[in-house]
């Protein structure tokens, strides 16, 4: 694997180290040993997928509150995303900050996604799938969020918003 630093304090940017030859390639997505030697969340708690219908959908922008946070893992493994990390924790030197990509099936990028940061996408093709490797087990009483277009941070999406959830659309104004 290969990780590129974003500009979020403890998120990265992973990419794979492929080994091919003419069947095609093989790489490794998951790693312990790999995450741990780098000081990053080693443990895997849950596997989740996201199934989207439609280009436009937003999901996001989600965290999970203390004793329970969640480190993650997100990988676009059908179709494309337009990912975006929100950076919520107050004491860090990049607090409010967001910082977004494109993931796709075939770029194979991921997101590592470390405590505090909260996650959301938008999908940019229709019936696209993201993979979650996720280090806490979900609590739904400690399911928080962001609205995705709150003024406190600007987050920019490409396309206009399709599908949403009411209670992504519901989050108050950041601070109140």
């Amino acid at each position: 694997m290969t990780f590129k630093s974003i500009g979020l304090e403890g998120a990265w940017l992973l990419g794979l180290d492929r080994h091919e030859d003419e069947r095609g390639f093989f790489a490794r997505l998951w790693c312990a040993s790999e995450f741990g030697g780098r000081s990053l969340a080693s443990t895997v708690e849950q596997c989740s997928l996201s199934y989207n219908r439609r280009a436009g959908t937003i999901r996001g922008m989600h965290y999970q509150a203390p004793p329970r946070e969640e480190t993650k893992v997100v990988r676009c493994v059908r179709g494309a995303v337009h990912d975006v990390l929100l950076d919520l924790r107050p004491d860090s030197p990049t607090h409010k900050r967001w910082v977004a990509r494109t993931l796709t099936c075939d770029n194979r990028l991921a997101f590592y996604i470390p405590e505090g940061i909260a996650h959301g996408f938008q999908t940019l093709t229709d019936d696209a799938e993201v993979l979650y490797l996720i280090g806490q087990q979900y609590d739904p009483a400690l399911a928080r969020g962001v609205r995705w277009n709150d003024p406190a941070f600007g987050i920019h999406w490409p396309l206009p918003v399709g599908a949403m959830s009411e209670r992504d659309r519901g989050y108050p104004d950041f601070g109140r």
